[in-house]
Formats: C-alpha cells, structure tokens, sequence
C-alpha cells in the first residue's frame, strides 16, 4: 500500500443556481475587477492508502458519488497524488 492524497473538487452543473458565486461576483464587480463569469466549488483533500494511483482514485471517486456530491446538482473532479 501508498499513502495518496486525493482532491475531490465538487461544484454546482452548468445551470444551477449558485447564488454564493453571484453575491461574490457582484461584490468583486463593485471592487472594480472585470468578470464574465465566477462559480464557487468546494474541495476536500482526504488522505488514503491504496494499491496504487489508480485504486486511490476509484476511492475518491466514490466518496464524491456517496456523499461529497449530489450527482444531480453537482459534477466533481478527482486529482491523486503521492503523499509526501
């Protein structure tokens, strides 16, 4: 077994309102920065010994699908890398 560290990045589909990211996106617009468009997304890194990249992977992966993300609202992206 290797010590992995997987970031799972959880953020709202393309459609869904976000009103967190619309309140942030009007208050950077009052500061005066320029912006087509914000989305907020949450990340969590979960620590976890595995096989190897791969199986780290499929574990993140499952974590996001059974409770880090509502696969009807939510898509999520998985990165792994070794644990230093």
């Amino acid at each position: 077994m290797s010590a992995y560290t997987a970031t799972v990045t959880v953020r709202l589909k393309q459609g869904v309102l976000d009103p967190e990211a619309e309140t942030t996106k009007r208050a950077l617009e009052r500061l005066g920065f320029e912006l087509s468009g914000l989305r907020s997304a949450d990340r969590f890194e979960v620590d976890l010994d595995a096989a190897d990249e791969d199986a780290a992977r499929e574990r993140a992966a499952e974590m996001a699908e059974r409770l880090l993300a509502n696969p009807t609202i939510h898509d999520y992206d998985v990165e792994v890398a070794p644990r230093e």
